[in-house]
């Protein structure tokens, strides 16, 4: 039960940050807002401001900074959303992405103040237990910065792109004595593992930490962010390949659950470390409270009718439009895309919550 409080409460305030990005430019920008809601269903409190209602919604799975002219595409209010100029509402729309983000960093940045130092992607030396046949092409003190053409971030980026390696060798660049050294055709080392299986590894490890500066923890905080993003990234590719289905995707519910797990995982973690169970478990609903919100940033730069993304290219669509023709396209238009994009999105919402639903029944 807690655990579903916390991820209830992790859900409202992302989703309130985000949407008080848009509020925020909105009212920098002169954009009358006419309603600032957190949430989503029947009204629970409600106040009316000088111009603006705010409000707080049943259900906790959404929200909106309802602009003047917004929905209806026109309006003959000179601060109505779109009369204003392209780059005010350009910055309108990218103000929630940009919340989301913040809060993202923020969250890393504070998980990583305790820390003294930051494991390097630097090779210290290579296993005595298993034969490498890496110990050929390595070298200890090279520094690996892509794998299989992929740029390596943090130390952990190694380790999970080998994991999506099926071939017995990979290509490798690393930076040695100052150099950059490609190397296109390392060996990999099958490692049995404690299951039966076999796991292909270059047998190195990396031991050498650099100092947790202030400068660091911020450069490390960015890295992590980009990590994430790159990780959304990944996850949508894979979805368009067909690499995953309905079942691997989570929603409100699936995220609800993942919260509980990560969070036992951080409290076992920490009892078997001898600390605090409450602060271990903190930490990890912490950082993937992190991703998610970054995730949320992506996702909602999608050209997606109905969200940020999609609203900001049917801005270039029409500035194209205008541009070509000398005439703005029909508000009607657009509305109706943004309508039918709505409808397919809750579809795909109630699809994924359905799916959530019946896994925690097993079925």
């Amino acid at each position: 039960m807690l655990y579903i409080f916390i991820a209830i409460l992790m859900f409202g305030v992302l989703i309130a940050l985000h949407e008080f990005g848009h509020f925020a430019a909105a009212k920098f920008c002169g954009v009358r807002v006419n309603e600032f809601a957190i949430g989503m269903g029947p009204l629970i409190l409600h106040r009316q401001g000088r111009e603006t209602e705010y409000s707080l919604r049943l259900f906790p799975i959404g929200g909106f900074c309802a602009m003047e002219g917004e929905e209806e595409g026109q309006s003959p209010d000179p601060r109505a959303f779109p009369n204003r100029p392209w780059w005010q509402r350009l910055v309108i729309l990218l103000a929630g992405v940009f919340m989301n983000f913040l809060t993202g960093f923020v969250i890393i940045l504070i998980l990583l103040a305790p820390a003294q130092g930051f494991l390097t992607a630097r090779i210290s030396g290579f296993s005595e237990e298993v034969p490498v046949l890496a110990r050929d092409y390595l070298r200890e003190g090279d520094r690996i910065t892509r794998v299989d053409g992929h740029k390596v971030y943090l130390q952990p980026d190694i380790s999970f792109f080998l994991g999506r390696i099926s071939v017995s060798q990979v290509m490798l660049e690393v930076e040695r004595d100052g150099q950059r050294v490609v190397l296109p055709s390392v060996p990999l080392t099958a490692v049995p593992q404690s299951d039966g299986s076999e796991r292909l590894m270059l047998g190195i490890y990396m031991r050498e930490y650099e100092e947790a500066t202030l400068l660091h923890k911020v450069k490390y905080a960015a890295l992590e962010c980009a990590d994430n993003v790159r990780m959304v990234w990944y996850s949508l590719g894979e979805l368009i390949r067909g690499a995953v289905g309905l079942r691997d995707m989570s929603g409100p519910v699936g995220i609800i659950d993942m919260v509980g797990q990560v969070g036992e995982a951080g409290a076992q973690a920490a009892e078997a470390a001898g600390t605090s169970a409450f602060l271990g478990a903190l930490e990890n609903i912490l950082s993937f409270g992190a991703f998610i919100s970054i995730n949320l940033a992506v996702m909602n730069l999608l050209p997606i009718p109905a969200l940020d993304g999609g609203q900001i290219f049917f801005m270039g669509v029409n500035g194209v439009y205008t541009a070509l023709t000398r005439k703005k396209m029909d508000p009607k238009y657009l509305g109706w895309v943004s309508a039918v994009g709505f409808v397919c999105l809750m579809v795909l919402m109630v699809a994924v919550t359905v799916s959530d639903i019946l896994k925690q029944f097993g079925v």
